[in-house]
């Protein structure tokens, strides 16, 4: 961690065309609270690492008194790094089109309008922990997640509040050596995902340029990689408000719960109940989840820690 005010390589500050709360809007980029690449300061800065096509980057994202948001930059990626903060905050989503009706959406959607759907425009940087995040509980998840970042990724540049970690690229994840994912509790089927999905990193981050179905068909072209991680990565990366997680543990049981008070819903169900919704489903999911809504009280079998450096 670097000390004193040391100044930005890169400024950007813009009035959002919407209404942006911040925490809420990027509150599902980091990976739990000791994400090593994203950090909310004591005086509510946001402070994120990302490893742009240039090179490394911090990023502090702030707003002021008047409601303008502020980005400095840190690092040889600053100038890309200012470039996308509009994007992460936002600007490319329009909700206009989105018509709550439901009267538990009406009402989340009246008291969370700031929330908007973040792009962060790094694919494979989204990829790796949703590929973690498969068939685990999300401790475990993000547990190997921090170890692997730690162990491999560089130290951030910049003043950042706590030492924090820029991500591997793609060609050192893909040379990570098999003991270490045993050691970070990966096992071979995951740790093999990520190793072939980065040996095609350049093809993935194309998927910025793409639709939405064929960026999913490309990701899903990805041996390991199916409809779920595709659609977590589309929520971050690609800023698609569609992008609903079928597969997921717990999702179709919370909305069928959230807004049908059934307390058994299929994901085919869940697909169906949120037709007339698209394209803003997962816009929907967020809502509810920002809102506070509950889902059922969970009575029944609970996914179950694998330790997986046992094996």
């Amino acid at each position: 961690m670097q000390t004193g005010r040391m100044a930005p390589d890169a400024t950007l500050t813009w009035s959002p065309r919407h209404a942006t709360d911040v925490t809420l809007t990027v509150a599902r980029l980091g990976r739990g609270s000791s994400d090593p690449t994203h950090v909310f300061a004591p005086d509510g800065a946001l402070w994120r690492t990302t490893l742009t096509a240039d090179g490394p980057a911090s990023m502090r994202i702030s707003r002021d008194a008047d409601g303008m948001l502020h980005c400095d930059a840190w690092g040889q990626g600053a100038d890309a790094a200012v470039a996308s903060a509009p994007a992460l905050l936002g600007s490319d989503d329009d909700p206009s089109g989105f018509e709550p009706a439901h009267p538990v959406l009406v009402d989340a959607h009246r008291r969370h309008a700031g929330l908007r759907i973040p792009k962060t425009g790094r694919v494979f940087e989204a990829l790796v922990p949703a590929i973690l995040e498969q068939k685990v509980i999300t401790l475990q998840a993000t547990a190997s997640w921090r170890h692997l970042v730690r162990t491999f990724g560089s130290p951030a540049p910049g003043p950042t509040p706590r030492p924090m970690t820029v991500v591997p690229s793609a060609r050192t994840w893909a040379l990570i050596p098999s003991w270490e994912w045993h050691r970070a509790g990966v096992d071979p089927q995951r740790s093999r995902t990520v190793v072939t999905a980065a040996r095609v990193a350049d093809r993935l981050e194309e998927c910025t340029r793409l639709d939405s179905v064929t960026a999913a068909a490309r990701l899903c072209a990805i041996p390991g990689i199916g409809v779920w991680t595709a659609a977590e990565v589309a929520q971050r990366a690609l800023g698609d408000a569609d992008a609903l997680s079928v597969g997921d543990y717990h999702l179709a049981n919370y909305v069928g719960h959230a807004l049908y008070g059934r307390d058994s819903f299929s994901d085919a169900e869940m697909v169906e109940a949120l037709e007339g919704w698209r394209p803003h489903r997962y816009r929907l999911v967020r809502l509810l989840q920002a809102h506070g809504v509950p889902g059922r009280e969970r009575r029944g079998p609970r996914m179950a820690f694998v330790d997986h450096r046992s094996h």
